[in-house]
């Protein structure tokens, strides 16, 4: 299993070359049987103008976890993954450090999937919670 955890990861992180998530340094550190991890750098890169984790950087974290595991747990060889709906609540806020997000599925269908993202810091206190819907669509 290490070995396929190392491979899917090693895809999901080659995949991130010249995108928005190398400009917010997202990098996809674990990988399970029913997520997906990611993590972001809290820094001026992703701030707000008060110095604190801009709620668009938390759900482009959110969005880029979720979008992956879809193509990873779906048959992503044939079918391209988009977000149709997001939402997030942000209940607390960082300054600095990192934050981590993981995905686990809340619903697999055939064309559209429910995902639960919870983004937190180092020591798991929760920072938002978002929902992603995505859809699956054949590749052309």
């Amino acid at each position: 299993m290490d070995d396929l955890k190392e491979k899917i990861l090693k895809v999901c992180n080659e995949a991130t070359k010249n995108t928005l998530m190398e400009t917010l340094q997202i990098e996809y550190i674990d990988v399970g049987k029913d997520y997906l991890l990611g993590k972001m750098p809290v820094n001026p890169k992703v701030h707000q103008p008060d110095g604190v984790l801009h709620g668009g950087a938390s759900v482009a974290l959110a969005e880029s976890i979720g979008s992956m595991a879809s193509f990873i747990f779906l048959d992503g060889q044939n079918f391209v993954v988009r977000g149709i709906e997001i939402a997030a609540n942000h209940v607390k806020s960082i300054r600095e450090g990192e934050v981590f997000a993981k995905a686990t599925i809340v619903h697999k269908g055939r064309t559209t999937q429910l995902w639960d993202i919870k983004i937190t810091d180092v020591e798991g206190t929760l920072i938002s919670s978002c929902k992603l819907t995505t859809i699956s669509l054949p590749k052309k």
